[in-house]
C-alpha cells in the first residue's frame, strides 16, 4: 500500500551491545540531522550518541511521540519493537545489522538512499498482523503477550515430548503428542515455522498457520486457518517443563490443564519499505531460491 506522509519527528532505536550497530546508529543520526527532522532517541539507544543533544524517551513512548521510527539491528530487534509499539500507529523502517533481514530490509550502505526516499514520501506500507496470546489457568489469566512472528508451545527440554489438545473456534481438531506446536502469522512463516516444514505465506494474507513440531503421526500436517480464528491449546500431562514463547523472546511456564488462547491482535504493525521492495525478491535473495540457476532471473 503506497502512501505519502510528511515526517517531522523521527525516533531512533538501536540494538544494544553490538559495535556495528553503534556505527549505523551514528550514521542514521548524521543523515537525519541534515534533513531538518527532529530526532528522538530511545532511552537505551541514547548512550550510543554521547552528548545529550537529543530528546530521549522510553520505547513505549516513541509510538505516540514520533511520526517514523528507524530501528537499527536485526529482525529480532524489529520483533521487540513490534511488541512494544503494538497499540500505536507507529510507522517503522529497519536497518539490518543482523542476519536474514526479512523485516529490517535496509542495508547499512543504503541508509541515505533508502531512508531518504521514505522521508521524501517514496515508500510503501506493509500492515503486518500481530497475535495476542493469553494463558488461562483454572479460569484465571496467568500471563499474556503480543507476537509478530509466532507463538510457540513446546515441551521446554531437548528430546522431550508433550501432549495437548487443539481447538479452532471451539471445534476440536486433534489430540497430539509431539515436541510442540507453532502458531504463526504470515510474517512468521519465513521464520521458525519454515524450519518446521510450514508453508511460506504472503504477508498480506489474513490467515494463521498451525505447524506441529515432529508429531508422532505422519498425517499431522501444517494447518492454515482464517485470520479471525481463535486457537486454543489445552496442555496435557506428558511434559516436564512446557513453555509458551512469543517471538522466542517472551516465555511463560505452563502447567497441565493450562490453556493457551491465541487470536489476532486488533491492531497491525506498520512497516515502511522503499517503493522497490518486493517480498518475492526478499525470498529469492535470502532463501537462495535462484542459487542453482546461477541467480538467473526468469520473466
Amino acid at each position: 500500500m503506497s502512501r505519502s506522509r510528511r515526517f517531522n519527528t523521527v525516533g531512533l532505536v538501536g540494538r544494544v551491545g553490538n559495535p556495528e550497530v553503534v556505527d549505523s546508529v551514528a550514521g542514521v543520526a548524521r543523515f537525519l540531522a541534515g534533513t531538518g527532522v527532529e530526532l528522538v532517541l530511545e532511552t537505551e539507544t541514547a548512550p550510543m550518541l554521547p552528548g545529550g543533544a537529543h530528546e530521549t524517551v522510553n520505547r513505549e513512548a516513541l509510538g505516540s511521540r514520533c511520526d517514523l521510527i528507524v530501528v537499527v539491528g536485526g529482525d529480532g530487534s524489529m520483533l521487540a519493537v513490534a511488541r512494544d509499539l503494538a497499540d500505536t500507529p507507529a510507522l517503522v523502517v529497519g536497518v539490518n545489522r543482523g542476519g536474514l533481514g526479512f523485516l529490517a530490509d535496509v542495508s547499512p550502505d543504503q541508509i541515505e538512499e533508502k531512508i531518504g526516499a521514505v522521508l521524501a514520501g517514496e515508500y510503501t506500507v506493509d500492515e503486518r498482523a500481530l497475535l495476542d496470546a493469553r494463558i488461562v489457568r483454572s479460569g484465571d489469566s496467568a500471563g499474556s503477550c503480543v507476537a509478530l512472528n509466532d507463538v510457540v508451545v513446546n515441551a521446554g527440554a531437548a528430546s522431550r515430548m508433550m501432549d495437548f489438545s487443539l481447538y479452532v473456534d471451539g471445534d476440536f481438531v486433534y489430540d497430539q503428542r509431539s515436541d510442540g506446536l507453532i502458531v504463526s502469522t504470515p510474517t512468521g512463516s519465513t521464520a521458525y515455522a519454515l524450519s518446521a516444514g510450514g508453508p511460506i505465506m504472503h504477508p498480506s494474507l489474513d490467515a494463521i498457520v498451525v505447524v506441529p513440531m515432529f508429531p508422532h503421526t505422519l498425517t499431522s500436517r501444517p494447518l492454515v486457518v482464517p485470520g479471525y480464528a481463535e486457537i486454543r491449546i489445552v496442555m496435557g500431562t506428558a511434559a516436564d517443563e512446557p513453555h509458551a514463547y512469543c517471538d522466542s523472546q517472551v516465555d511463560y511456564a505452563l502447567r497441565p490443564g493450562d490453556e493457551v488462547l491465541i487470536v489476532k491482535h486488533p491492531r497491525t504493525f506498520h512497516l515502511a519499505y522503499p517503493v522497490d521492495h518486493s517480498f518475492f525478491e526478499s525470498c529469492r535473495s535470502k532463501l537462495d531460491w535462484a542459487s542453482r540457476l546461477g541467480n538467473a532471473r526468469k520473466g
